[in-house]
């Protein structure tokens, strides 16, 4: 099939051909983004590929439906940026890479978690400097200390079995528990409990009307005087201004960040030497116990490999039979 796929870098281009060597698709790659002002880039071609940073709104799916498009393939897992009721009203069917390398993920949110933890951000910049003095850079131990996993699905068990090796206590709420979480010995709380005793708190959840801003003022006032917060999942789920007083008041003393609300105007691009425009992002970055990553938790190549296996085989099996095994329907998206 004809595919139209956005947002590609050269790294999605790579692992993207690999992949087609078997499917033989005619994949032609955009670098912009897909939104309502580059809807017309990708007329007439019958499949669009997509990643997180693509709006599909009603307008978008309206105009692509009209233009022939039938199939929308995210090379993500997430669908939040995806019209599920347009899509489906126009009669476009939506494909996603529900796991990919949850490893990747939880990797990436741990590392975050030592880097705050021994200031090696900090550290680096120090050395570099010649300082090789220790004030200021000083940590604590990861054992014993209690971690709480907001969503426990495969990244967040993932997150579970590497801080078990850490000696971490677990807790964690979820509405769903896992039970491969709990023969880890990950204790289910009310969310209230986990706020309040974690000294480092996760986030792995999907971005929904239940979780949207589900770390705002209110949140962070029931939390620890100090605590970590780490979000490598979807950027919305945290209010970045009541972070931002958080961060002020020393209520939260480290802030890890791999995914941000208003991403998809700063992230996945080269904006050396420009002035960022996004003043609550700016704030951020003064604060000195803040580490924040351009959405790279899922970049390794194991992880990219599997996104574009997935993503040809959702396309594949569109062609041959019209069947999704990994369609995002109107019944997920409620049950989400």
């Amino acid at each position: 099939m004809k595919v139209a796929v956005c947002s590609a870098q050269s790294y999605d281009r790579q692992f993207l051909l690999a992949a087609n060597r078997d499917a033989h698709h005619e994949l032609v790659f955009f670098e912009s983004h897909l939104s309502e002002e580059t809807r017309q880039m990708v007329t007439g071609f019958p499949v669009v590929c997509v990643f997180v940073n693509d709006t599909l709104d009603n307008r978008v799916l309206e105009t692509l439906a009209a233009q022939g498009t039938r199939l929308i393939a995210l090379r993500c897992a997430g669908f939040n940026n995806v019209d599920i009721n347009a899509a489906n009203a126009f009669g476009v069917r939506v494909v996603r890479v529900p796991a990919y390398s949850p490893h990747s993920v939880a990797e990436h949110t741990v590392a975050l978690m030592l880097a705050l933890n021994r200031r090696l951000h900090q550290a680096y910049n120090r050395v570099r400097n010649g300082n090789f003095a220790l004030q200021g850079l000083l940590g604590f131990e990861m054992r014993n200390k209690t971690v709480g996993i907001i969503g426990t699905g495969r990244i967040g068990t993932a997150v579970a079995q590497i801080l078990r090796g850490f000696g971490c206590r677990l807790v964690a709420y979820d509405l769903q528990p896992n039970s491969a979480c709990v023969e880890l010995g990950v204790e289910y709380v009310p969310l209230e409990m986990l706020y309040g005793e974690s000294d480092i708190i996760t986030l792995h959840c999907p971005l929904n009307p239940q979780t949207h801003r589900l770390i705002d003022a209110a949140a962070i006032e029931q939390m620890k005087q100090g605590v970590m917060l780490i979000n490598t999942s979807r950027g919305a789920v945290i209010d970045t201004r009541a972070v931002i007083v958080g961060l002020k008041s020393s209520r939260i003393g480290y802030l890890g960040l791999d995914v941000y609300e208003q991403e998809g105007d700063l992230f996945f691009q080269d904006l050396t030497g420009q002035v960022i425009q996004d003043d609550l992002f700016v704030r951020l970055l003064t604060f000195p116990n803040v580490l924040i990553t351009g959405h790279q938790g899922f970049f390794t190549a194991e992880a990219l490999s599997s996104i574009a296996q997935t993503t040809l085989r959702n396309i594949t099996e569109f062609e041959r039979d019209g069947s999704c095994s990994n369609e995002v329907t109107v019944e997920l998206l409620r049950s989400g």
